[in-house]
């Protein structure tokens, strides 16, 4: 019997899926649990109206990050933190990516996940660093931080 799985099956299947699994597995468990669907003509082309849909949405988020991307690789775009600092330089404590996302967002306007910042270490230095943040799939931008002292 073909199922479309409307929830994610351990070991089965995933949500939106088409897929071949026995009758009574079907019918007693997955469309009894409303886990998945019967396999319907209707229900087939529903699913591939929202895949299309889906496939239309992240372009268009795709579109955004690289707009955004050219915006974050300018030269005038530095996110400048201050953080106290002692002698070489060196920071008490360190400036995260959710500092580096917070700034980003008051200086420029900006909005950043901070989950997306790669920052491999925080900084724990004065001076300028040099940054990748994950906008979307495929689209990653650089941005410089400039940490100094207060």
């Amino acid at each position: 019997m073909k199922v479309i799985f409307t929830e994610d099956v351990r070991g089965k299947g995933k949500r939106g899926q088409l897929k071949e699994v026995p009758d009574g597995y079907a019918q007693n468990y997955l469309i009894k649990n409303n886990l998945a669907k019967l396999a319907t003509p209707a229900a087939i082309s529903q699913l591939k109206g929202q895949e299309r849909a889906e496939e239309k949405k992240a372009e268009e988020q795709k579109a955004v990050a690289v707009a955004l991307k050219t915006k974050l690789e300018d030269d005038k775009t530095v996110v400048q933190i201050e953080s106290k600092a002692g002698e070489d330089d060196r920071l008490f404590g360190s400036v995260p990516s959710k500092q580096i996302a917070q700034a980003l967002e008051k200086q420029f306007g900006y909005k950043v996940d901070k989950r997306k910042i790669d920052l491999n270490e925080p900084i724990r230095a004065l001076g300028y660093r040099n940054v990748m943040v994950q906008l979307a799939l495929g689209v990653d931008a650089k941005i410089r931080v400039h940490v100094v002292a207060k």
